[in-house]
């Protein structure tokens, strides 16, 4: 038992510094800017080169862990992760921290991909699975809203470059102990699946469109550039499935999609992480331009949310799991997150924190809390060992690709609400207010909308009592071939 606590709190410290560097570099980019003299553009690819590299190679990753072995994958995307950390935060110039970026990218695909594999592997008994799978969640959930408070803490105390070096030290602290507790199991073997021809075409279809996601906000959704580039995408990703399909050994056995609940939450997560991930940024833009924090101003005033994330999802999300279901769970949480959305989205030019955005913030975070421990549950409840590397890559990808979508989408809107109100006159900090009430707005959609999705296309899991055994897993998806 203490081993395999000791495990989970491996993986999770792993996770936890992915996902804070998801965060982290957003506080800081004025400072990085100003000292590597980054143009407005420019500047968008020390985030979007991360996010390129990490959503494009997921899917791989997660894979690569069911054939290799996920507790090898883990550690070499550790060590990737780690090595880029001290790169970035070296580099003086504009396009070594750029390419930095991408080998970090690289790195959180590597470690994060087949975390979730591993718990699922680890944990049998479903009342231990779904309080691992909470912790892990918390993780993922919060640990965005805590890299924002550590950004601003180390940007304002020391530099910008110690949003990187920070990780160095947590990063071989942290291969060091999975090298010790994590169980180094063999992967089905080159093999049993590796299917170059397939695995080209699904990174390229994935970068491509993941790169244009996060080009559409400044290109335009209706550009030729994003109409173009995104035809191309969805034209390699049907390549891909065409390959999956004749391919002796698939990289992505196409009956996944098949396994119960797989296909509708990863299609919930991604509505509901394009509506969840804007809200933090723009959460974090309204304090610092419109009330007028600086960075370790906005970092703590964006704690209360990591707290809320923890109490529901660590000392509540289990027990509401067991007695509720994981779906209604899912669909409370998400009703939670919309009111919280729809409350910020009333806060005024001349707001108060402690009235018109803190209340808001607990009510999202308790909504987070409970949805996104439930999610994972659903989606990962039927996998077997054999495919529970890749179920995990693919919950990841859909996370990424939903922020990406979101991200670029309300940016947009926001951006567009605010020359309209400063073309009728508005003031340039009213004009800002605006858009990001806008923003609030369809982030609030975006939650419903995955609300009614969860309750039209998930399938409720039977609540098991605790020392039950785990629901018989129905699909092995190589034993069979394609």
């Amino acid at each position: 038992m203490l081993n395999r606590q000791l495990a989970l709190l491996t993986l999770c410290a792993g996770m936890l510094m992915i996902i804070l560097d998801t965060t982290i570099v957003s506080v800081a980019q004025p400072s990085i800017q100003a000292d590597l003299g980054f143009s407005a553009a420019g500047l968008a690819w020390v985030v979007n080169a991360y996010l390129i590299a990490f959503g494009g190679l997921l899917l791989l990753a997660g894979r690569l862990g069911d054939l290799l072995g996920r507790a090898r994958v883990f550690q070499a995307g550790l060590a990737l992760f780690t090595l880029a950390s001290l790169l970035c935060g070296l580099a003086t110039s504009q396009e070594l921290l750029i390419a930095a970026r991408f080998l970090q990218g690289a790195g959180g695909a590597l470690t994060s991909a087949v975390v979730l594999g591993m718990i699922v592997a680890m944990y049998d008994e479903p009342g231990e699975r779904t309080r691992a799978i909470a912790v892990y969640a918390f993780v993922g959930s919060a640990g965005a809203s805590l890299g924002l408070v550590l950004g601003g803490l180390l940007t304002d105390a020391l530099s910008w470059h110690w949003i990187f070096f920070v990780n160095v030290p947590i990063g071989l602290a942290t291969l060091l102990a999975a090298r010790r507790v994590l169980a180094d199991e063999p992967g089905l073997g080159l093999r049993g699946g590796a299917d170059v021809p397939g695995a080209l075409l699904i990174v390229a279809a994935l970068m491509l469109g993941v790169y244009t996601l996060v080009e559409a906000g400044g290109a335009g959704w209706g550009s030729a550039q994003t109409l173009g580039l995104g035809a191309v995408a969805l034209a390699l990703l049907a390549a891909f499935a065409a390959r999956e399909r004749s391919a002796a050994q698939p990289l992505t056995p196409l009956r996944l999609f098949t396994v119960p609940n797989v296909a509708a939450a990863n299609l919930v997560q991604t509505v509901m992480i394009a509506g969840m991930f804007g809200q933090q940024f723009f959460v974090a833009l309204y304090l610092q331009l419109v009330l007028g924090f600086d960075a370790t101003e906005v970092g703590l005033g964006m704690l209360p949310i990591a707290l809320a994330i923890g109490l529901f999802s660590l000392g509540l999300s289990t027990r509401a799991i067991a007695r509720a279901g994981a779906k209604g769970v899912l669909v409370g949480g998400l009703l939670l997150i919309a009111a919280g959305l729809m409350a910020i989205q009333r806060a005024p030019v001349d707001g108060l924190y402690w009235r018109d955005v803190l209340p808001a913030l607990l009510v999202m975070g308790a909504g987070a809390g409970l949805a996104m421990p439930a999610l994972p549950t659903l989606a990962m409840a039927r996998s077997t060992p054999a495919d529970a590397g890749l179920a995990s890559g693919l919950l990841n990808t859909t996370q990424q690709i939903g922020a990406a979508i979101g991200l670029s989408l309300l940016a947009t809107l926001a951006a567009s609400r605010s020359e309209t109100l400063r073309a009728g006159g508005e003031g340039a900090v009213v004009a800002l207010a605006g858009g990001y009430r806008l923003a609030f707005a369809v982030a609030a959609g975006l939650a419903l909308a995955a609300a009614a999705l969860a309750v039209a296309l998930l399938r409720g899991e039977r609540a098991v009592a605790p020392g039950a055994p785990a629901p018989a897993a129905e699909h092995d998806l190589y034993a069979a071939g394609p």
